[in-house]
């Protein structure tokens, strides 16, 4: 059976209702049934659920901002969470969602899945020592690092911008952290796909191409029809809590060797994402 945690979250919710479509046996959990953070209660689900093969872990403080001024909170989820998850499921497949913010990384160039790691903000540290606990204590483990993670379940950048451009004529967006954003139901096709099969590793996935945060609110306003102006911004300029990767490109060469297929554009996942809601124009 598999465990899904964070099973109210925007991946979470797309990989549980995934496998509910396919039949498979699962059990989503989220905090209210099981506290990652608290060791004795994470024992004591393990124990009185022994047919626990698989865990697809999608659970995690994700406030990045937030997480600047309550540290120990995000640590306690990410880190400690994880680990108390890693050594109760020491036996299991296990599926870790992880981030491009543990790379921090400057540059353009595609990051590989065994680049230098220099998270630079607590939301990528606490991550990073995450991916550590897995690998410490999970044999049969895959790492998926992901970014910009948009869907229908929770706010995301996309639904924030949307709802910026009903009461703001202009709107500030960085132009200079490029990456791709990640339609969760994409993501979460992937992940139940790899949780089959014994292609342990660590992954980068993302839909592919590339954009800046600026870039991206232009075309979602674009499509939706709206008429508030983005206003490109560098990152010194926003100046948000929280430092962002510049740098968030990923190479997928670790899903193509693998012979995972990779994500659709990100430009056609956000016109499915709009669609499904209703909100495309054009």
């Amino acid at each position: 059976m598999i465990l899904v945690t964070g099973a109210n979250g925007q991946l979470g919710g797309d990989v549980c209702d995934l496998l509910r479509a396919q039949g498979k046996r699962f059990l989503g959990v989220d905090v209210d049934e099981l506290d990652i953070t608290d060791k004795a209660a994470v024992d004591s689900f393990f124990a009185a659920h022994p047919e626990i093969d698989s865990v697809i872990h999608c659970a995690a403080y994700t406030a990045v901002d937030k997480a600047e001024d309550d540290p120990a909170r995000c640590y306690a989820v990410n880190a400690e969470g994880t680990k108390n998850l890693a050594k109760n499921a020491a036996h299991c497949k296990f599926l870790y969602v992880s981030t491009d913010y543990v790379f921090g990384a400057d540059g353009d160039e595609p990051l590989e899945t065994n680049d230098v790691k220099a998270p630079a903000c607590v939301y990528g540290k606490t991550k990073l020592l995450g991916e550590d606990a897995v690998r410490q204590h999970c044999a049969q483990y895959f790492i998926v690092r992901t970014s910009g993670v948009f869907g229908e379940k929770n706010t995301n950048f996309i639904a924030t911008i949307l709802r910026l451009s009903e009461t703001h004529e202009k709107l500030f967006v960085v132009y200079d952290q490029v990456g791709a954003p990640t339609y969760s139901r994409d993501l979460a096709s992937l992940l139940v796909q790899m949780i089959e099969t014994e292609r342990y590793g660590i992954y980068h996935a993302a839909n592919t191409g590339e954009c800046s945060w600026a870039f991206l609110a232009e075309t979602v306003l674009s499509l939706c029809g709206k008429s508030t102006t983005v206003v490109p911004v560098t990152s010194e300029e926003y100046d948000a809590p929280a430092k962002r990767p510049i740098n968030s490109r990923f190479s997928f060469r670790s899903l193509d060797e693998a012979s995972f297929s990779r994500l659709p554009p990100w430009q056609d996942a956000v016109r499915r994402y709009l669609d499904g809601q209703g909100l495309l124009k054009e």
